[in-house]
């Protein structure tokens, strides 16, 4: 569908858990002939980094060893996006392993830490912002110094990077204090990156989905609904009944536009924060 993709080398970070965003993400670009680097931190680490919130190594060797197995090439990295050399490395590794980078997707996040706002811990609050904000800039500042230094791809440029946002990045809701101010300052840093790297024929985009029911999506929903006093059936109806198209997000519409914005189809697109919410956000 997208034969521009093909050889491209690509990193989506946070793409080594099972039935996660990023792992159909990685799977949509390794389809298209693109080369993978999965990423994520490997392991579980405190209540910053618990079970439902990580890829583990195990995973991340499946999710390589399927991509593999499909055809196609991939390499795995772990990282914590909080530290600025393990995210220079992360970047260094694909180059090194692939031979350049062409795509960046970030895609890792912490979407587990909701709460009232009286109630925040600075921890909470810095692990949120740090993995969300700081991690992404990160990613997008050492991604951007290897892809100016490399030759264009004719048309197609020297890159893309794209940033998962979120619905919350638009439109926040309670109980989401840190994670909406998180995604609000990513499409900011998106914007702001694009103008700066559009002279150097880098294209940064951000993709905003509403809610995706993954592993992380269902822990949302039973927090959220208990949060509420409402029964999980309950909220899930409220839900859908919020969204014009009927249904929450799956993760291949979200991999799908990713797909699309790091397409030569997309040559033309830049500084956009794409809604991908079945209606439900449309700013």
């Amino acid at each position: 569908m997208y034969p521009d993709l093909a050889g491209k080398v690509a990193i989506v970070t946070g793409s080594g858990r099972r039935a996660g965003l990023g792992e159909a993400i990685a799977k949509r670009l390794a389809a298209e002939g693109a080369r993978l680097v999965i990423h994520d931190l490997g392991r579980v680490k405190d209540e910053t980094a618990p079970a439902h919130g990580v890829g583990t190594e195990d995973e991340m060797d499946g999710i390589v060893a399927d991509i593999r197995a499909a055809g196609g090439e991939a390499s795995m990295f772990a990282a914590d996006m909080r530290i600025e050399a393990e995210v220079e490395a992360l970047i260094e590794h694909a180059v090194a392993t692939h031979g350049r980078l062409d795509i960046l997707v970030n895609n890792a996040g912490v979407g587990y830490m909701f709460g009232p706002i009286v109630e925040m811990t600075e921890a909470r609050w810095n692990t949120v912002l740090d993995v969300n904000l700081r991690g992404s800039f990160f990613a997008i500042k050492f991604a951007a110094r290897r892809m100016i230094a490399q030759e264009p791809h004719g048309d197609w440029g020297r890159g893309r990077i794209v940033s998962i946002a979120s619905k919350a990045g638009k439109s926040a809701s309670a109980l989401t204090g840190a994670y909406s101010a998180s995604k609000h300052g990513l499409i900011g840093l998106t914007r702001a990156a694009a103008l700066e790297l559009g002279p150097h024929k880098i294209n940064v985009n951000a993709i905003c989905p509403n809610h995706v029911t993954t592993q992380l999506g269902a822990w949302q929903n039973d927090f959220m609904s208990k949060a509420r006093g409402q029964t999980l059936d309950e909220y899930m109806a409220a839900m859908r009944g919020r969204i014009p198209l009927g249904r929450p997000g799956l993760v291949e519409d979200t991999a799908n536009a990713c797909a699309f914005l790091c397409s030569g189809q997309a040559n033309y697109i830049t500084a956009e924060a794409m809604n991908v919410s079945g209606g439900e956000e449309y700013h």
